[in-house]
């Protein structure tokens, strides 16, 4: 059986979903998800997303996160939301409340509106953040409650970070002018970091005032991306802490405009859509 899937894409951040019971016969989906994710070779992608009904009372669905680069996510805001589109689209749910397990923990997607038959908004519970330096994981000289102004020498430069565990590990660099740093030369550094032992999602943020922040990503597993929920959300809470804006933050990506709210009760909301692109068959043996 060739596996089906459908592919979405939320503010460009773009996933191709499969039930489990399409990839039985994957023995490697490592593999699987370099050979797909690929854009010249492959149907292409920022990653696959599995969904699996859960056995569990807490929970509707597992979902599974794979990169290009084979490894397994431990979250994404834009996968699992791409994954509950797939859900709807296909008629496996329909109650407006769709409860996701995934590698971090229970997420909850409350559906609000449907465009159509093929875009979705919902309002996503992504969980609390967290921020002491053994949770990121980050290797720090002396053991941190809270990496904020951090310095990070990164070959001859020295750059401070704010870093935090918000489904991934995630560095925050803040930024005057994107075009005065070279992100995308300084991303994969700081994604390898000996600093990081499971790696970091790096996030470049410009504080445009106290409700909007514009972002450059370089995704662990991934690169660049036009968006992410995930690397989104600790944006907004970095710039929280470190006092550069208020708790309801727009976030300004390339590929669109995310609302995200850091709840006082210290869950991170993120209100977003995603999109149908196509559906296919995966005939590569």
């Amino acid at each position: 059986m060739s596996p089906r899937f459908t592919k979405f894409h939320g503010y460009g951040n773009d996933y191709i979903v499969f039930e489990a019971d399409q990839l039985s016969g994957v023995e490697d989906l490592s593999d699987f998800a370099r050979r797909i994710c690929n854009r010249h070779h492959g149907a292409g992608a920022d990653g696959i997303a599995i969904a699996k009904r859960s056995e569990a009372d807490t929970s509707d669905f597992q979902v599974r996160i794979f990169n290009p680069d084979g490894s397994e996510a431990g979250m994404s805001g834009n996968g699992t939301r791409c994954a509950a589109s797939y859900l709807f689209y296909h008629e496996r749910w329909s109650n407006d409340l769709l409860r996701l397990q995934t590698r971090n923990g229970i997420k909850r997607y409350h559906l609000l509106e449907r465009d159509g038959t093929d875009a979705f908004l919902f309002r996503s519970e992504l969980g609390q953040p967290r921020f002491d330096n053994s949770s990121i994981p980050m290797n720090t000289d002396e053991p941190l409650d809270r990496v904020i102004d951090y310095p990070l020498e990164v070959g001859s430069e020295t750059l401070r970070v704010t870093a935090l565990q918000m489904g991934n590990p995630n560095c925050c660099i803040f930024v005057d002018d994107f075009d005065s740093i070279d992100w995308r030369r300084l991303g994969p550094l700081i994604e390898h970091h000996p600093r990081f032992p499971e790696r970091t999602n790096v996030i470049f943020v410009r504080v445009r005032d106290r409700e909007n922040i514009e972002e450059r990503l370089w995704e662990r597993g991934v690169g660049e991306t036009e968006s992410s929920g995930t690397c989104s959300c600790a944006a907004v809470v970095a710039s929280v802490i470190n006092g550069l804006t208020d708790r309801r933050v727009n976030v300004h990506a390339p590929g669109g405009v995310l609302p995200i709210e850091w709840r006082e009760d210290g869950e991170v909301v993120l209100t977003g859509r995603s999109e149908v692109i196509y559906s296919g068959e995966w005939l590569r043996k």
